[in-house]
C-alpha cells in the first residue's frame, strides 16, 4: 500500500463515528476488498511504531479508529468522564432476552420473563444497546426489538452469533 492510500485509510476511518466494514472501505480506497485487511495492518503498525495515541479496533463487524486502550483510564481521570449508570437487573435480563431470541417483541420479552418490561426496553433503546428491527407481521405490527452496532461495540463483538451458547431447555 501506498503512503498516501495510508494516510486516506487513516482520515476516513477517524472521520467515522461507527465501525466501518471492509467492503465500505475498498469502495472509498478504490482498492479489492482482499487488500483492505493489508492496510489495516498498515495502518496499525504505523500508529503503534509511532507511539501514536490512536489505534484501529475491529468491532461490529467494522473497523473502527479510537483511542488506544492503555489511555483509558488516563483519559477518564482527566476528562472526568462519568460512567453512564449501571443498568437495573431487569434491563440486565432484557438485553439477554433480547439478545438470544431477537428479533423479539415487547410481549414475548415479557412472556419470558412473567413481568412488564416496557422501562427496560425503553432504558436498552435510550442507551443504544436494543432498536427496533421491524415489525412483526401480526395483529398490530407489534414493534421488532434486536441488538445493535453499539451492542457489539460495547461487549467487543464482531458478530451476534460471538455470544456464548445458552441452552435454554434446561431451565425447569
Amino acid at each position: 500500500m501506498s503512503g498516501e492510500t495510508d494516510r486516506r485509510l487513516e482520515a476516513l476511518l477517524f472521520a467515522q463515528t461507527a465501525p466501518s466494514s471492509a467492503e465500505q472501505i475498498a469502495l472509498w480506497l478504490g482498492i479489492e476488498p482482499d487488500r483492505v485487511p493489508e492496510a489495516i495492518a498498515q495502518l496499525s503498525a504505523r500508529l503503534e511504531q509511532s507511539g501514536s495515541a490512536l489505534a484501529v479496533h475491529m468491532a461490529g463487524g467494522g473497523y473502527l479508529l479510537s483511542t488506544s486502550p492503555d489511555l483509558d483510564s488516563f483519559l477518564a481521570e482527566r476528562l472526568r468522564l462519568a460512567a453512564p449508570e449501571p443498568l437495573s437487573a431487569a434491563a440486565w435480563e432484557v438485553l439477554a432476552v433480547v439478545a438470544y431470541r431477537q428479533p423479539i417483541t415487547r410481549l414475548e420479552v415479557e412472556a419470558v420473563r412473567q413481568v412488564n418490561s416496557e422501562r427496560a426496553l425503553d432504558t436498552l433503546v435510550n442507551r443504544e444497546l436494543i432498536g427496533q428491527v421491524g415489525r412483526k407481521e401480526a395483529p398490530g405490527r407489534p414493534i421488532l426489538y434486536g441488538t445493535t452496532p453499539q451492542f457489539l461495540k460495547e461487549f467487543g463483538l464482531n458478530a451476534i452469533e460471538q455470544l456464548p451458547e445458552v441452552n435454554f431447555s434446561s431451565r425447569t
